[in-house]
């Protein structure tokens, strides 16, 4: 008898202390029941302290690795992290639409939390002009929603705002993450027939490496198994907030999560 899985596909780096990137996008993928898929985008020298080294994927590495997922196991959703490189952008972009993707989520990594920017501007640039509009959802932070939206966010209702400013401009659905410093943590979801606030849980872990990359896993592996965008975000806020709940705590810096803590069998003992 054969076994069906639906499947995710994610485009992003590696991170080699396993937390973020596409190392989390497949533990996260497992977890919340598809196959996963990868094509690389970049390779990292990193723990959960600092960034040591980074070394790009080339324009044409990356389109054939797209080449061999898409003609072979096709996704039923793709999730994009950190890509830094415009000329990388432009290849997922086509390759996308030359595939004809569906249920594309987009965490737009332009900004870390800090305010510190992440990519260079004209890679900036043609993400707005060439991947977003792409997107079937986008997971900006503050920070990242504030480039997108230009206008400074410092309320929920601003919030609302700058994300319906953001869906106007690129038609894409887009979910605002809040943080601690905002409104503790809750987001805000806005697409063609929702607008949805989700009430963030208060879990004090500081070993929160790799939430973002986590989350936007989470929700493409919900939309490949057939949840609507307010079922998949949700699922996907309860899946990360149980994960941070288990308070696993690895690494001399901020720590990764326990993707697999709700894995049970002969094999996981």
């Amino acid at each position: 008898m054969s076994t069906k899985l639906k499947t995710a596909l994610t485009i992003a780096g590696s991170d080699s202390s396993g937390g973020a990137g596409i190392q989390a996008d497949i533990k996260t993928m497992i977890a919340n029941g598809v196959y996963a898929m990868s094509a690389i985008t970049a390779l990292t020298a990193q723990n959960t302290t600092k960034v040591t080294s980074v070394l790009n994927s080339t324009p044409e590495f990356l389109g054939q690795q797209l080449d061999a997922v898409f003609t072979d196991i096709f996704p039923d959703a793709v999730k994009i992290g950190m890509v830094s490189d415009k000329k990388l952008i432009k290849v997922i972009a086509q390759k996308l639409k030359e595939y004809g993707a569906k249920n594309i989520v987009l965490d737009p990594v332009m900004v870390a939390t800090s305010g510190a920017k992440l990519i260079a501007d004209d890679a900036i640039l043609t993400l707005k002009e060439s991947l977003i509009p792409m997107a079937s959802l986008i997971t900006p932070n503050i920070p990242e929603a504030e480039i997108l939206s230009d206008m400074t966010i410092k309320s929920s209702e601003d919030m609302v705002t700058a994300a319906k400013i953001i869906n106007q401009k690129y038609n894409c659905a887009v979910l605002c993450k809040g943080g601690h410093s905002l409104n503790d943590a809750n987001d805000f979801l806005l697409s063609k027939n929702e607008q949805v606030w989700f009430e963030g849980k208060r879990i004090n872990n500081p070993n929160t490496h790799g939430t973002g990359c986590t989350l936007s896993s989470a929700i493409a592996s919900n939309l490949a198994k057939g949840y609507s965008m307010e079922e998949s975000v949700e699922r996907a806020k309860e899946y990360i907030s149980m994960a941070l709940s288990q308070m696993l705590d690895l690494g001399k810096g901020s720590g990764p999560m326990n993707h697999g803590f709700a894995l049970s069998g002969k094999f996981v003992l």
